[in-house]
């Protein structure tokens, strides 16, 4: 019998969720003797840097944490063939410039997923995991690429309805210089984690052409990220029956960081009734309280679920969100409208300059 734990709704922007008990579009498992595709085999590897992950035993190794740790020293390359592949995964600050590439070259196919929260209990007894060791994946090690896969926590609250703690983490990167291209991330409650190791590190991160979805808080952290051609999805909430469902980001920038969030040319979309999410809200943690978030959106297009009129929210008394670095230019869509110009502040031309993917990421030009 397929369970919710099992049955991953993985089809981007057709308004299933991450697991409600609808039918399962699971993820194709690798086909025929070729199950890498065009990036070789453990019998032709391309480099000899590349590792091969197949949970049918046709690569180097059946599951993805095993050929991580047997991928020593810096510039390794994983490629790891279709399927869902359930376990937690770390990857640790000695794995620098880690490559790790889903075979099909469809994010779809390629599935790191698990299912803890932060109120799961911790195998010791020793309370819970917290939203850090909620995550499916973690990432410290600088230099991390992904193509092609997807990363998801299938962790859900109707499940699980004596937890206080909700926050269920898909993927939490830490790591100066990490780049996800054409990467898909699945959750509810904080979805993406794109942090830094400590609020005196600005952890440079880079997005092109992903797809995120999730309700509460669902792109968070301390990163300095670029959002570039990307899109947000936001989900319903069946246990709400009134606005708002949830929040897209919530920047927690250092006070000293120079740039928080900057997310140009992507899209906001929703499952859920018209203006029923927040674009944003910052998140000021008790751990750094001089933290200032920020945040900047351009050139995207925002759909009817984003609440036009009031798009922005306080998170936490002593910190609204009109002290916060958060600005907007040339968006698009009905949520885009400003139908009350002090809840929509907006930059000039001449400040939209500095507000680029270039000036974010300083001389680092990840490639695609």
């Amino acid at each position: 019998m397929t369970t919710r734990r099992t049955a991953l709704s993985l089809i981007a922007g057709t308004g299933a969720t991450l697991a409600l008990g609808a039918p399962a579009a699971l993820a194709r498992p690798a086909a025929g003797p070729r199950p890498f595709g065009r990036y070789g085999s453990p019998a032709r590897r391309h480099d000899p840097r590349t590792l091969y992950v197949d949970a049918h035993g046709r690569g180097d190794h059946t599951d993805v944490q095993s050929a991580v740790d047997a991928a020593t020293g810096t510039g390794r390359t994983i490629v790891i063939a279709a399927g869902v592949h359930r376990a937690t995964v770390v990857v640790s600050a000695a794995h620098r410039d880690l490559t790790l590439i889903g075979a099909s070259a469809d994010a779809r196919d390629t599935v790191l997923v698990y299912g803890n929260a932060a109120g799961t209990p911790r195998p010791d007894g020793t309370g819970t995991l917290g939203t850090s060791g909620s995550a499916s994946v973690t990432i410290r090690a600088e230099g991390f690429t992904a193509r092609d896969l997807t990363f998801a926590n299938d962790w859900l609250r109707s499940d699980n309805p004596e937890y206080t703690g909700t926050q269920a983490v898909a993927v939490k990167v830490q790591g100066d210089r990490s780049a996800f291209h054409r990467c898909r991330f699945l959750g509810h409650q904080d979805t993406l984690y794109a942090d830094s190791p400590s609020r005196d590190v600005f952890a440079r991160q880079y997005y092109r052409d992903c797809y995120v979805e999730g309700d509460v808080d669902f792109v968070f952290g301390r990163a300095s990220a670029v959002y570039d051609r990307c899109h947000f999805r936001t989900l319903v909430r069946p246990d709400l029956t009134s606005a708002p469902h949830g929040f897209v980001f919530a920047p927690s920038t250092a006070g000293a960081g120079p740039y928080g969030f900057l997310v140009l040319r992507s899209r906001v979309s929703s499952t859920a009734p018209d203006g029923y999410y927040k674009l944003a809200r910052p998140w000021v943690p008790s751990s750094d309280p001089t933290a200032r978030p920020m945040l900047t959106v351009r050139e995207s297009r925002l759909g009817a679920g984003v609440d036009a009129s009031a798009p922005y929210a306080t998170m936490s008394a002593g910190h609204p969100w009109q002290e916060q670095r958060f600005a907007e230019h040339r968006n698009t869509g009905p949520g885009a409208r400003i139908t009350v110009p002090a809840n929509r502040p907006q930059l000039s031309a001449s400040e939209a300059r500095a507000h680029t993917p270039a000036r974010w990421l300083g001389d680092w030009r990840p490639l695609g």
